[in-house]
């Protein structure tokens, strides 16, 4: 499960997206630098080799550890992506092919534009197709992909079912979960489109083809909230006053009700947390771009689980921050992993979590002034490298009494003798 969003005004693009996965699932944020006259044949994503290209661009990605591909990033281009899992009547459920996130950073290693970006993904998904197991432990979790694609002038949905899409251009605002929103109005669809549901039996003809409900399934969007999260999202964006940081970051860490503890929370928070079989997911991963025509992106990552408990920090495209992993880091040694514990021990433990997120929010906005300043981005990393380094040793001091009739403390405990923390 996943979230992402867009603002848009006169002169700005914003974009925002939390990543929803297993919850011992590390995510890494990566810069890769751009590469020119490349003679490699191809290049092995997750489960298949393609074609490669000789030049690339500068890419800054946020990924899962084990995944060739990423869930958001953003290029030298100043083209950003977001990607979603939706459950769709098409997904291939033995084969393996391009997995969506490695459609994400391939379109954004090659595009210029969010047109291209869409034009790319759209071309790699009819010549390759889609599919693989995507889940970290449960490798029978299996999805087709939406993205939502922006660079400074123009923003994109592209929502795909099996080889096929369609595309629906983005005014002011827009958000997209896990679920398809294009109905019976879209600007482009893949050729044959009406055509393949037809005979798919999925569409007889009678009234206007609409692509969601067509191709859409219903128990895992059900059971996901993914439309109550999604207007969750689009009413935040609608309440600004003015896209910011500080407002974007808000927008990300919603929950649909503050409650005393996560163990009441659902899946219709934003910011999600895991908590059992019917809540099997975390926000592991949070990022917020801003685009203006003819600069460079401006990006801000947390690279830790849970975006309320997260701090928000700048990264460019230098790879001068501690927050950035190289491509083949090792992910014990990630940002991820180091504030593991300290999320976990938050998730159960109400007066950690609160001094935690106090001194969060005064670091927060030492770091965006520093920011906002011109400081140098190695100094600022300096900064939030310390606030982790000062939770993860008090973590470690003193770990909260354990609960053994409360299911949820039960899950987390087999999740950290699981994952050795």
């Amino acid at each position: 499960m996943c979230d992402t969003q867009i603002i848009r005004t006169a002169t700005e693009t914003w974009f925002a997206k939390n990543s929803d996965r297993e919850p011992s699932e590390a995510q890494l944020v990566c810069y890769l630098p751009p590469v020119r006259n490349d003679t490699a044949a191809e290049v092995a994503t997750t489960y298949i080799s393609i074609p490669q290209v000789p030049d690339r661009h500068g890419v800054i990605l946020s990924r899962p550890a084990w995944i060739w591909g990423a869930e958001m990033g953003v290029n030298d281009r100043g083209v950003v992506i977001g990607n979603e899992a939706v459950f769709t009547r098409l997904v291939d459920r033995k084969g393996r092919a391009l997995l969506g996130m490695d459609l994400l950073r391939l379109a954004l290693e090659r595009a210029v534009t969010a047109r291209e970006a869409l034009e790319c993904i759209t071309g790699l998904l009819q010549a390759h197709g889609q599919g693989g197991p995507a889940g970290y432990r449960d490798k029978s979790f299996r999805y087709d992909n939406s993205f939502l694609i922006a660079d400074g002038r123009e923003a994109w949905i592209l929502e795909t079912a099996g080889r096929h899409w369609a595309a629906k251009r983005v005014g002011t605002l827009a958000a997209i979960s896990n679920a398809h929103t294009i109905g019976t109005e879209f600007d482009l669809c893949s050729a044959g489109l009406v055509d393949c549901a037809r005979e798919s039996g999925l569409y007889r003809g009678r009234g206007q083809f609409d692509f969601a409900a067509t191709f859409d399934t219903r128990f895992m969007k059900f059971m996901g909230c993914a439309a109550q999260r999604r207007q969750s999202s689009l009413d935040s964006l609608a309440g600004m006053a003015r896209p910011s940081v500080p407002a974007m970051a808000a927008s990300l860490r919603r929950h649909h009700r503050e409650s005393g503890g996560f163990s009441g929370h659902g899946n219709r928070d934003v910011c999600m947390h895991a908590g059992g079989l019917t809540r099997p997911s975390q926000t592991c991963g949070s990022m917020i771009v801003k685009l203006a025509e003819g600069e460079v992106p401006q990006v801000w990552v947390t690279g830790t689980s849970a975006p309320c408990l997260s701090l928000f920090q700048p990264v460019d495209f230098s790879g001068a921050s501690a927050a950035i992993c190289a491509e083949h880091g090792d992910a014990q040694q990630s940002l991820w992993a180091q504030f593991e514990p300290v999320h976990r021990r938050a998730l159960r433990d109400s007066s950690f979590r609160n001094q935690l997120r106090s001194h969060r929010d005064r670091i927060e906005a030492e770091v965006l002034a520093a920011a906002a300043q011109g400081t140098p981005i190695g100094e600022i990393s300096d900064i939030a490298e310390s606030w982790h380094r000062h939770w993860h040793d008090q973590a470690a001091i003193r770990a909260p009494h354990f609960r053994w009739y409360s299911a949820y403390e039960r899950y987390w405990k087999k999740l950290d003798r699981l994952d050795t923390i």
